[in-house]
């Protein structure tokens, strides 16, 4: 699909270009957010009219963005998730959930401003860019932990990515535990002392005889 940029979008172009993309990016996500319009001929004459407002709106934006940028730099969120020993999420988190969590600190974010390749599977501290606008982003550190005492440890460089298992280890070294004071029983039981036990009963059945 051919597209009018309303706004300069990176490895994409300037305000005001015309290119191609694939039909679902704009659709989904160019067009709904006003980022361009339809390479239409009406369109083409409508943007040309409006061009001065629209770059001018353009910088307001940037602005603005810059702004923003300033204050989330730096920011962290902690998020608070099931894990198992070895760190490993039994879910995982999304652009969704870093958006809502930096909404709960006082930044609005779209989920498509996020940038993660893939969903985070595993405990620790992930540095995230948040892409504000064109060539204005901010680094987002996201604390993905098993609770709070562990997001506090692990934000001051501890690693926590294994969990401690003390209990365990307790439990194997009760396993093979050896009583140090128990008697030996070579000591108890003098040579001999089974077959003279043997020897014994065997006089009794003949005295009962």
């Amino acid at each position: 699909m051919n597209i009018i940029l309303l706004e300069r979008i990176a490895r994409l172009g300037q305000v005001g270009d015309v290119v191609r993309v694939k039909d679902g990016y704009a659709r989904n996500y160019l067009l709904p957010n006003g980022k361009a319009l339809r390479a239409t001929s009406a369109n083409k004459k409508e943007f040309e009219h409006r061009r001065v407002e629209i770059e001018a709106r353009n910088l307001e934006m940037q602005s603005e963005a810059q702004q923003v940028a300033e204050r989330l730099n730096g920011q962290s969120v902690v998020m608070i998730r099931r894990a198992g020993q070895t760190g490993q999420l039994y879910g995982s988190v999304n652009t969704r959930d870093i958006a809502a969590a930096l909404a709960e600190t006082g930044f609005s974010v779209l989920r498509s401003q996020i940038q993660l390749n893939e969903p985070i599977k595993k405990i620790g501290l992930h540095e995230i860019v948040v892409a504000l606008f064109a060539d204005v982003n901010a680094s987002v550190s996201v604390n993905v932990a098993r609770s709070e005492d562990e997001a506090e440890r692990q934000a001051q460089g501890e690693d926590v990515s294994v969990a401690e298992d003390a209990f365990a280890d307790d439990e194997e070294e009760e396993e093979v535990a050896v009583d140090e004071d128990a008697p030996d029983l070579d000591e108890v039981f003098e040579d001999g002392a089974g077959e003279n036990a043997d020897e014994d009963d065997a006089s009794d059945e003949d005295k009962t005889d």
